[in-house]
């Protein structure tokens, strides 16, 4: 029996459910993946996200080619392109790793219905989370709208089922290998229209494995109180790897576990709070399972204030967001990171979300696709779902109260301002004592400094005293209509 393994969120052969299906069933083995034409034209996602899939691909079509496959790839509309292939390739059986988001789900069932009507075998599976939407429910079998409550039941499931881990199938050599021509190398960036760009994080399985190796070896002991900190090497950093399947969730919560018996200083609060962030992501994808329309909209139909109306005064201010120049040197710390990088600190995410939402007034949507263009982790279930919860929209959030002070919690979270002075250069020769208030300097102090406010680093664009207490009015003033 031939068939073709569609590689999507996927993009690695250690603990690949659907991969490690067709080596048990089939004779032949076409590994394909297909760009989406339509996807990559829209523009949703940016050139870091785009330059990391890509090099995700590569590092997958070289451990393909080590063990004699070669990666297919075609480009177009996915449901044709894998019909299209099936059919020349005279292909049994396609298989496939399970997507969640509303235009995936609609894509697959288009592609089994296609693939059926030419007798072609569908076989698909649970691979992006560890427990779908319908695995943790209610008592009553209703999709779960509140985290504490979820990660309890995500957490009995475990340990009733303690889901294992594939090893990459023994069988996977050039025995599977089809005779299918192979093709060129894979596309660059400009054949999509995109930037070249080197990833910050190293894309790929081999690369992912061994960031994951050395933060259970000793970060995620530290955890609690490094997470917070974007100065230093605190967080896992494997968002990325998790939004291109370069790595599995089971994978990595089994190697966090499996630490706590390592040896050594070990920490189980710390490690334990690391997968409750996987956790999040879980609730947040069965939350887009079970509530599509939420990629449309807010989760809860409340009373906030209303966003600033469209105008120059709104665009300027959003510029300025977008651009790292809104006088708060965290927030612009924040800005410059994800424009040059791709990724930013997950504290520093909520800090610049709170400020766009609740002092600059602006709606959160655009903030929304503003990450989605310029992550290199994009991941439409978890952005959402992070800029509902900053926005008090979402399922868990709390009324329009939540209000983040930029210069507390740059003093509390970078005290030195060293994440600071990475990201907004201009401050570099500002003492400690200034750097989270720069334009609370003399004159003299500027001068000695060498950042004129105003001149070298812009003066606040909005009071934040004054920005919290309109906010606050207005959600009063929501409450009492």
């Amino acid at each position: 029996m031939r068939g073709i393994v569609w590689f999507r969120r996927d993009l690695r052969l250690t603990d690949q459910p659907a991969l490690t299906a067709a080596c048990e069933e089939c004779e032949e083995i076409i590994p394909l993946f297909v760009f989406d034409e339509g996807l990559l034209r829209s523009r949703v996602f940016g050139s870091a996200c785009v330059n990391f899939m890509l090099g995700c691909l590569e590092d997958l079509a070289a451990s393909l080619a080590a063990r004699g496959l070669t990666l297919q790839w075609r480009r177009g509309e996915p449901v044709e392109e894998v019909v299209t292939a099936a059919r020349e390739w005279k292909a049994d059986a396609v298989y496939w790793n399970r997507d969640y988001e509303p235009a995936a789900l609609l894509r697959d069932r288009a592609a089994q219905l296609k693939l059926a009507e030419q007798g072609v075998r569908v076989r698909t599976f649970k691979d992006h989370v560890v427990f779908e939407a319908d695995e943790v429910r209610g008592v009553t079998g209703e999709p779960m709208q509140r985290y504490s409550a979820y990660r309890a039941r995500w957490w009995t499931r475990w340990q009733a089922m303690k889901p294992a881990v594939w090893p990459i199938p023994r069988a996977l050599t050039s025995a599977k290998t089809s005779p299918v021509k192979a093709l060129c190398p894979l596309p660059s960036p400009a054949a999509f229209g995109y930037d070249h760009l080197t990833p910050w994080i190293e894309p790929g399985e081999r690369s992912a494995r061994k960031r994951l190796r050395s933060f259970v070896e000793g970060p995620i002991h530290r955890y609690v109180d490094g997470r917070n900190q974007p100065s230093i090497n605190g967080s896992s950093k494997l968002s990325p790897h998790f939004r291109f399947g370069t790595i599995s969730a089971r994978t990595a919560i089994h190697a966090a576990l499996d630490s706590l018996t390592a040896g050594g200083p070990v920490s189980r609060p710390d490690v334990l709070t690391w997968i409750d962030e996987l956790i999040w992501r879980e609730f947040f994808q069965q939350v887009l399972a079970a509530f599509p329309r939420v990629v449309e909209g807010p989760f809860r139909t409340v009373s906030v204030p209303p966003s600033r109306e469209p105008g120059p005064e709104r665009d300027r201010l959003y510029r300025a967001w977008c651009d790292g120049q809104t006088g708060y040197p965290i927030v612009d710390a924040g800005m410059r990171q994800l424009n040059e990088t791709g990724w930013m600190h997950n504290r520093v995410r909520m800090i610049v979300a709170s400020f766009l939402i609740k002092d600059l007034r602006l709606d959160w949507q655009c903030g929304e696709r503003y990450f989605m263009q310029r992550l290199v982790d994009a991941d439409v279930a978890a952005n959402n779902g992070n800029w509902q919860w900053c926005a008090s929209t979402g399922t868990d959030a709390m009324r329009g109260y939540r209000i983040f002070n930029p210069a507390l919690q740059s003093r509390k979270f970078d005290p030195d301002g060293a994440y600071i002075r990475e990201y907004v250069r201009e401050l570099d020769g500002v003492a400690s004592k200034w750097i989270h208030e720069p334009h609370l300097m003399t004159t003299d102090e500027q001068i000695r400094a060498r950042c004129g406010i105003g001149r070298d680093y812009p003066s606040p664009i909005i009071d934040h005293q004054q920005a919290r207490r309109e906010y606050l009015d207005l959600a009063k003033q929501q409450v009492t209509r």
